[in-house]
This record gives C-alpha cells, structure tokens and sequence, in this order.
C-alpha cells in the first residue's frame, strides 16, 4: 500500500466490520429463509442469494474507500502477488492483518446472526464436500478474481459494487456449492447449523477449492489483462486518499 492509504489499523477493523456484516447477512438471511418458507429449497435459495446480492452491493460501497472491501482473504492474496510485481498492493504484514481480521469478522457475523433469530450458536452438521461442489467453487472462485482485478486493470473498479454482487448472487444459482468463494466466510459458516452452514469436515476441502481457484483465476488474469499489477491498489475499489498520519 502506498503512504496515501489510510492506517493499517483503520483498514483492517474496516475488514472486521465488513466481513462480519457479510456473514449476519448470509447467515441471517439463511435463517430467515429456512423460517419463511420451510418447505421449498429452491424458494430459500433464492432469497438468500437476493439478500446477499444486495448487502454485498452496499457493503463493497460503504467500506471500499476504506479498505478496498476485500472481505475475503483469497482477494487479498491474489492482491499481494500482483503487488509484489509492481511494488503496489498489499504488503505482507498488510495481508496477514486482513487475512484474520476477515476471518475473526466471518466468526462473529455468524454468532451475531444467529442471536438475533434466537437459534443458538452451534457447530454445523451439513456436509458439502462433494466433487461437484468443489469443482464449484474452483470456478465460482476463479470467476470472482478475474471479475475484480480485471475491472481495476482497466480503470472501472467504480463498478466493483454491482458488479460483484451481481456476479456471487448468479453463482449462487450457476454454480453446484452456492459460491463460497470466501475461506473466511466458509469458516465463518461453520458456526451456525442452519440453511447456511456447512460443516468442518467440509472446510479444508472447500478452502483448498478456494485457494485453487484463486490461483486459476489469477492466471487468466495475467493472460487477458498483463498489465493488472499496476492496479492492486484499486481492489476492490479506488481507496480513498488519507495521509498516513492520520
């Protein structure tokens, strides 16, 4: 990051805050569905995934200036490879900050979620680790690292809001895992056993998953736009311009 980004500490409770939010909203919302309409999976889905399109939406606008609205640590990886090409970016203190400040966030979004509908925090029993939904999330994960860096290469990160709701909100239907695509987030699922959740026997395969997908990801990136590195700064959107001693 360069000295005109806010300080580290401001950027990483913004990451705190945001991917706590997240979760409250993909947990919460899970909830909710499960309540509403107990009976139709497919009804569920769908309102969890609108809930998600929208709050990711408001969420990357709110707290993008701050800290670029990662909310995921494989974004924040992806961001520190690039910078180290270009001397833009993450610095590596910087992304072990974001990495466990996005995951205690992801933790407590989902003990928030569910106080609020009263079901109790508790360790989930739902299995999703099948070849199919880790292939999902290789593609779901690949798809979210070309979409950001690719919009910041090309000078339209102001677009990053709808643009990755949009996107998580088509994967939850085109893809077969409902698109994680978040090691954060999947931790942070664990903690609730409702529509959301997913068990921890799941986590490793589907992080892995994660990781792999970023990696691809990644790589298509450098192929369609070789000049991306000199935009790791602008992910997910342009950070706004702070002395460092504020």
């Amino acid at each position: 990051m360069t000295s005109q980004q806010p300080p580290l500490w401001r950027r990483a409770f913004a990451e705190l805050l945001g991917s706590s939010l997240l979760v409250m909203i993909v947990v919460g919302s899970g909830i909710m569905a499960q309540q509403l309409s107990p009976s139709d999976i497919g009804l569920q889905l769908l309102q969890n995934s609108t809930a998600t399109v929208l709050g990711l939406t408001v969420l990357i606008l709110v707290f993008g200036p701050v800290s670029g609205a990662h909310f995921n640590p494989v974004v924040s990886l992806v961001d520190w490879v690039l910078g180290r090409r270009s001397g833009t970016g993450l610095t590596l203190p910087d992304l072990g900050t974001y990495v466990v400040a996005q995951t205690v966030g992801a933790i407590s979004g989902s003990v928030v979620a569910n106080a609020m509908f009263e079901v109790g925090t508790s360790i989930s029993v739902k299995d999703r680790a099948t070849t199919g939904h880790l292939l999902g999330e290789v593609v779901a994960t690949a798809g979210l690292v070309l979409l950001i860096f690719a919009l910041a290469a090309t000078n339209r990160g102001t677009l990053a809001a709808p643009a990755v709701g949009a996107y998580i909100g088509a994967a939850y239907w085109f893809t077969s895992s409902t698109s994680f695509a978040n090691p954060a987030v999947t931790v942070g699922r664990i903690f609730s056993d409702t529509f959301a959740g997913i068990a921890p026997a799941s986590v490793p395969g589907f992080v892995v998953a994660q990781l792999l997908g970023a990696a691809v990801g990644l790589g298509l990136l450098l192929i369609l736009f070789p000049s991306a590195a000199r935009n790791a700064d602008d992910v997910v959107l342009p950070h706004a311009s702070e002395k460092a001693s504020s």
